[in-house]
């Protein structure tokens, strides 16, 4: 359970009134965020991405299909824990910033929280274009994990950060303790016709998607009953990370390798997971979610009423409660299994 001070305060972001505590007031300014974000950055009004921005730093992370260490982007926990380290990945094209309301309530309840920006994605420094196909974005994340993070942790991915996060567990099932799928894309096959188009008809279509009525439009479709002017700082938040020289090279690179086919690897997921989805989701049916539940072999579902696709930004705290609870409850089992 979060804390009664969690319960009892009030967020009120525009366009939404969220039950969340942050302590104490904060502003955050341009100075006090990282120099290799994009300078776009200071034209974000939303106090909980300057905040979260504010805390992101590159750790290095040496891979086999580059010579020089990646500069990886990531948002670390203030203080170690001896709980089980919890590791937010983002959907599709995003990054670490999608967790800026609900990452904070993570800490508050003591968990060892992470934000990790998937390889192509988020802010790290691709200056040097490495692949970015599924099988380096895997090998990117198993050697920061390896090299920062070291034990079982609680992977959650949301959308397109569900197939993420199973070809993780599958694939390195020494790295996840269990899983929460959020709204999970995981039954598209991949890019589809996409990975199959001229490299000039490829960028052409990268550059619709960083474009800013297809991102704007993108949160209409996410989210009801926000203002306009919400709407609109958050398409600046979220194609921040768009405006990096390499991102076009790193987006084609990923459409054309052909993208996530997870279908075959659900049942192969050993780990405890907990599916999690909006039941007014608007971009990914929750019928999909039964679905799910039927083809993993331990899992359990929880929804989440008057919420789209994105309930780590629509309905933070109450993601953050499943979440929290989520975590505790594989703690103890854990702590069964070690006593037996």
């Amino acid at each position: 359970m979060l804390s009664s001070a969690t319960a009892a305060a009030r967020i009120d972001r525009p366009g939404l009134h969220v039950g969340c505590e942050v302590k104490r007031p904060f502003k955050v300014t341009a100075k006090k965020l990282p120099t290799f974000l994009p300078r776009d950055v200071e034209r974000i009004k939303d106090t909980f991405a300057l905040k979260l921005a504010s805390r992101i730093e590159r750790l290095p992370v040496q891979v086999s299909f580059s010579e020089d260490r990646i500069m990886s982007s990531c948002v670390t926990p203030l203080m170690r824990k001896e709980t089980i380290p919890v590791v937010l990945l983002h959907g599709f094209d995003s990054s670490c910033l999608e967790w800026r309301y609900t990452y904070p309530l993570l800490e508050e309840a003591g968990l060892e929280t992470w934000a990790f920006d998937v390889l192509g994605w988020g802010f790290s420094d691709l200056e040097k274009l490495p692949p970015c196909d599924v099988a380096s974005k895997r090998e990117h994340f198993y050697k920061f994990w390896k090299s920062h993070i070291g034990r079982p942790v609680v992977l959650v991915g949301p959308s397109l950060g569900a197939a993420v996060a199973i070809d993780i567990a599958v694939n390195h099932p020494e790295a996840v303790e269990s899983l929460v799928l959020m709204d999970a894309s995981v039954y598209s096959e991949g890019t589809g016709n996409l990975a199959t188009l001229p490299k000039a008809a490829a960028y052409a279509g990268v550059y619709l998607l960083k474009s800013v009525p297809l991102r704007l439009y993108a949160n209409f479709l996410c989210f009801n009953g926000v203002s306009l002017e919400t709407k609109w700082d958050w398409t600046k938040i979220g194609r921040l990370h768009c405006l990096y020289p390499w991102w076009e090279d790193a987006a084609v690179s990923f459409m054309t390798s052909g993208g996530y086919n997870v279908t075959s690897l659900i049942k192969k997921v050993s780990q405890k997971t907990l599916i999690v989805w909006g039941e007014d989701d608007q971009i990914i049916s929750n019928k999909l979610a039964w679905r799910l539940y039927g083809e993993l072999p331990n899992a359990s579902v929880k929804q989440i009423s008057d919420c789209g696709h994105l309930p780590h930004v629509e309905k933070p705290a109450a993601a953050a409660k499943l979440i929290t609870e989520f975590v505790r409850e594989t703690c103890r089992c854990k702590e069964v299994e070690s006593i037996s």
